[in-house]
């Protein structure tokens, strides 16, 4: 019980009982007040003797209002009162908490902390933070809401705040860092391909992508840096792509400026689609230069449209059917087989609500988007033939794009047996984003890959990517048959309705364990546009991200 004395002691004040409310004032040197919303006794210390024999047994169990309180209370305290090393003691690892708090006082320059916790929700433990942010005469506020959660520790079943650096900051991954000083980087303004000024006040979705510009350009576009406060990525972050990010500016940098790519009237369209619908995110760009035009997403926080991984579904069926085609195992108007299932490498594949064609061609599997009429052709095709054209026909998955800020290039690994099957209808291990599926049908288009890019290669001399070979001209014709016949009659019909007859497209459903609805994919061009979206757990893609792809092709032309 000696702890509990302890922690009584701190406090110079009595706790005010008031409505059910707990108010715990904290007093030291420059220290403002903090309010531990919760009710019942305190918790005790979590040591539990065995009779007679005096060890310590581990405590199991739900968690008390009473533990999650003053584990809680024991930790914001703590923090709030500059004592790193005390707060870290109340957390699942003491070594990465007290680097993370002590950067916070010493490296990123916060002082006057204030925290106010709201009402725990089971182990959950919402607070706001306010402080000031204080470097070389420079002083800003500082005000953010957090949360953090209470679990029992592995060892002992005490209970514990569970690390993790969002609780800090929700900006924060584990083993990112908050500094305050010259930024490193110096801003730049984002310039649309007509020279004007991009900004996220303007263009919301553009967060992520003037970040990966700043990056990338900060450097070398001509700009000096001011003092920031700021979240430096850890290699986890950096492995994922994500950029260094801003939080407050204290001084203005001088910005350098980038030219991009982008079309100010298709992004704002594009802008205006995304936000109609809940997780939606969608890419337009040339197909004969691979010029990107626009690029949105409903989550503002991360850009899916570049570095998203997720299954493509039907839409990677146009790179399957080209192999198809070269391989002689398919051709646009010969019959070809649709059964209601089929089975291969132990599983058993069906088509949406079981339907079959009978005596149907390629074309109409197609345009139906029937999967049994690419898996019925597994058993003929190497492992490594999806993937050789994924990375030599389309420039995919080679992990080498030079767009101009961070971008996930698509993944087709090499699978055997049923994975391999699945891999053929964009499931299995295959990876894409819409990035990657508005190049697939800028590829088919334009009938060579070209590099989708934002910033112009001119800008830094850096080099594009390239595919190393090209589809024959029979394959690229067929190809472009059996899109432009889905675009007119198949499922991707009513989107394109009135977009002909220079056009194509492919519609897309990928099943995600755990979710009820499927991502809704649909990829397209347009005359010399290409485009692709998602819309997450949105169902049929013709139904949800085709409307959004087909407005912005018409938008665009």
């Amino acid at each position: 019980m000696g702890k509990r004395r302890r922690v009584a002691e701190r406090r110079k004040t009595t706790p005010a009982v008031v409505g059910g409310v707990i108010a715990v004032v904290v007093v030291g040197a420059g220290i403002g007040a903090y309010a531990m919303y919760g009710g019942g006794s305190a918790a005790d210390d979590g040591k539990h003797t065995a009779a007679g024999h005096g060890k310590t047994e581990k405590k199991t169990g739900p968690l008390s209002a009473a533990e999650v309180r003053t584990t809680a209370e024991r930790f914001l305290a703590a923090w709030q009162q500059g004592k790193p090393a005390v707060a870290a003691a109340a957390t699942s690892d003491t070594a990465a908490a007290t680097t993370l708090l002590t950067d916070y006082a010493k490296n990123a320059h916060l002082k006057d902390v204030t925290l106010t916790a709201g009402t725990a929700a089971g182990g959950k433990v919402p607070f706001s933070v306010k402080a000031t942010v204080s470097y070389k005469g420079l002083t800003k506020p500082l005000a953010y809401d957090s949360a953090l959660t209470v679990v029992r520790g592995a060892a002992d079943g005490k209970p514990v705040v569970d690390w993790h650096s969002s609780a800090v900051h929700p900006e924060l991954k584990d083993g990112d860092t908050l500094v305050t000083g010259e930024a490193g980087t110096p801003p730049v303004k984002a310039l649309d391909r007509g020279g004007h000024e991009m900004t996220t006040a303007k263009y919301p979705s553009l967060g992520p992508v003037l970040d990966g510009l700043r990056e990338k350009y900060g450097a070398t576009a001509g700009g000096s840096a001011g003092v920031e406060l700021r979240v430096i990525r850890g290699k986890a972050s950096k492995k994922a792509e994500l950029s260094d990010k801003t939080l407050v500016e204290l001084s203005k940098g001088k910005p350098g400026t980038v030219k991009t790519t982008l079309s100010p009237s298709l992004q704002a369209a594009a802008e205006k689609e995304v936000s109609k619908t809940e997780r939606a995110s969608v890419v337009v760009m040339r197909p004969s230069t691979g010029e990107i035009l626009a690029v949105a997403n409903s989550n503002h926080g991360f850009n899916i449209a570049f570095q998203g991984s997720l299954a493509p579904g039907s839409t990677m069926k146009v790179i399957t059917s080209s192999l198809l085609f070269e391989k002689k195992l398919a051709s646009a108007d010969k019959p070809h087989p649709c059964p209601k299932t089929f089975t291969y490498g132990g599983w058993k594949f069906q088509n949406d609500k079981k339907f079959e064609i009978k005596g149907g061609t390629f074309k109409a599997s197609f345009a139906r988007s029937c999967n049994t009429a690419f898996i019925s052709q597994a058993p003929k095709l190497k492992n490594s033939d999806l993937t050789q054209q994924a990375q030599q026909v389309f420039g995919l998955a080679l992990d080498n794009w030079a767009v101009g800020v961070p971008t996930f290039d698509g993944a087709v690994p090499v699978q055997s047996a049923a994975p391999m099957g699945a891999s053929l209808i964009g499931q299995g291990g295959v990876r894409m984003n819409p990035l990657n599926m508005a190049s697939v049908a800028s590829t088919v288009k334009a009938g060579v890959f070209h590099q989708p890019y934002l910033v112009s290669p001119s800008v830094d001399n850096r080099k594009l990517a390239t595919a190393s070979r090209t589809m024959s001209a029979s394959t690229l014709s067929q190809l472009r048959e059996v899109m432009q016949y889905t675009a007119a009659y198949g499922t991707a019909a009513e989107s394109m309705a009135g977009l002909g007859p220079d056009y194509g497209a492919k519609t897309g459903s990928a099943e995600v364990d755990n979710q009820k609805k499927a991502n809704g994919w649909f990829t397209a061009y347009r005359g010399d546009l290409a485009a692709a979206g998602v819309v997450q757990a949105g169902g049929h893609g013709g139904d949800t991200a085709g409307p959004i792809v087909a407005s912005l092709l018409k938008a665009g032309s």
